[in-house]
């Protein structure tokens, strides 16, 4: 460990993930924890469901299952062949259903991971809570900004656990990053630059549709739920995301994980204001999100987010946040967080060698005495840190215990209603400034369009 390691990290504050940010919190009540509990004990394990088994759903349930004590009982979803697998991969004992009202309505279950489409979000999580089960929500929390205060309600009244999927909140490489921006490793942030670019059909989200694609195998008129309706179509089934009626666009996908990563690590609420740009520049294949979005943020803390998605990036699919200040940077690359300081130099500007030899001396011995050491400061070398998380590191896995933690010990999630909907509130500004054409005002206290 070289100097500058040990000098930023002795300086800096223990790192908390804690999900209740300043201002709002959802507190944790004591009526029915002691049950939550013993029911806890007598099994030895917490017994798990999931709702929503595509592919993120079954990538969470993976990811839950290798924490030890957790077991899957059931899984709901609408395509008969998402069933049907769910028993290839975990069993033929499991409980399988169109209907996730079955799954809630069961005694033994005491937490649901839920991965719908986003227009599911809200209603699969109040109807969670509402029957006694904690809850796993996938991001963003919200696909309207009313959902947020219902979900949040909803936690405080039936005293439920929720965590949102956003697993940067658990992960060490953030926790790495928030430590060295604590210890003002880069001086004073002004910018956070993230992106999180693809080059595929897939990344683009034409996912694959089943040979058997009908309304026999799919349940059509309970995927749609509250979207407008429509007659069967199964590229809406299977690739929801291209419209907004199911999904979020890039703001809802991918930009929220920015976001969950930029508000973590600086500790803000959010931002105040938000403007976007981009467009349908290459998948003009009838989907009404666009595949470029570029939006810029103002945050009262003093510094500006800039991100950016393109689905026709023309290279390997890329994910990186970089923040910026003002004697250095934090860069984050996969499980990567890349430290390079350059003080900043205190020196005569440039517009010194035009004066007379005597007007440069006379300046120069200012400098001196004003900065004894740091005008002569070597600016040419910047100090290096590299921190690289151990080999096979999954903040997946992460988030996913620290959630069974939670609900096993009845003690607050990492990553809260609260946090998840300042989270997804301040993404689904970039659609709603695309949208508008126009800057949107954003309250991140009170979690309002201004």
């Amino acid at each position: 460990m070289n100097t500058l390691n040990r000098r930023m990290f002795l300086k800096a504050a223990s790192v908390t993930a804690a999900g209740s940010l300043a201002g709002v919190t959802l507190p944790m009540f004591a009526a029915g924890a002691d049950e939550q509990a013993r029911t806890i004990a007598k099994n030895d394990h917490l017994q798990i469901a999931l709702i929503g088994a595509g592919i993120q759903g079954q990538h969470d349930t993976q990811s839950a299952l290798q924490v030890p004590g957790i077991k899957l009982l059931a899984v709901a979803d609408c395509y008969q062949g998402r069933l049907d697998r769910s028993k290839e991969l975990w069993g033929n004992d499991l409980f399988t259903t169109r209907d996730y009202s079955e799954i809630l309505a069961r005694k033994d279950i005491d937490a649901v991971i839920i991965a719908t489409p986003d227009h599911w979000h809200k209603q699969a999580a109040v109807d969670a809570m509402r029957a006694g089960k904690d809850v796993y929500c996938e991001k963003p929390m919200i696909h309207l900004y009313s959902d947020g205060p219902e979900i949040i309600e909803t936690a405080r009244a039936t005293n439920r656990i929720i965590q949102i999927g956003s697993q940067r909140v658990s992960s060490v490489v953030y926790a790495k990053a928030k430590e060295l921006l604590a210890a003002g490793s880069i001086g004073q942030l002004n910018t956070v630059t993230a992106r999180w670019d693809r080059n595929s059909a897939m990344g683009a989200w034409n996912y694959t549709v089943p040979l058997d694609a009908s309304p026999e195998t799919c349940d059509w008129e309970r995927f749609q739920g509250t979207a407008p309706k429509i007659p069967f179509n199964p590229e809406h089934f299977f690739q929801w995301r291209k419209w907004k009626a199911y999904g979020s666009g890039v703001a809802g996908d991918l930009f929220v994980h920015l976001f969950s990563g930029t508000h973590f690590v600086t500790n803000t609420l959010g931002p105040t204001r938000a403007m976007a740009t981009g467009g349908l520049r290459f998948w003009k294949d009838g989907r009404d999100v666009p595949d470029v979005m570029l939006a810029l943020f103002d945050y009262a803390e003093g510094f500006n987010l800039s991100l950016r998605v393109n689905f026709v990036d023309g290279g390997e699919e890329s994910e990186g946040l970089i923040f910026t200040g003002s004697e250095g940077t934090i860069e984050i690359a996969g499980n990567t967080v890349i430290l390079s300081r350059v003080p900043l130099q205190k020196a005569p500007g440039y517009t010194i060698n035009t004066f007379t030899d005597a007007m440069q001396k006379r300046i120069l011995e200012g400098y001196r005495q004003k900065y004894p050491v740091s005008h002569e400061a070597d600016t040419t070398s910047p100090e290096y840190e590299k921190y690289v998380a151990p080999a096979g590191y999954s903040d997946s896995y992460d988030h996913f215990k620290n959630f069974f933690q939670s609900v096993k010990t009845r003690t607050p999630v990492v990553e809260d209603a609260v946090f998840g909907f300042r989270a997804a509130g301040a993404a689904l500004l970039s659609n709603l400034s695309y949208e508008r054409d126009s800057i949107i005002h954003w309250d991140p206290t009170k979690m309002k369009v201004v």
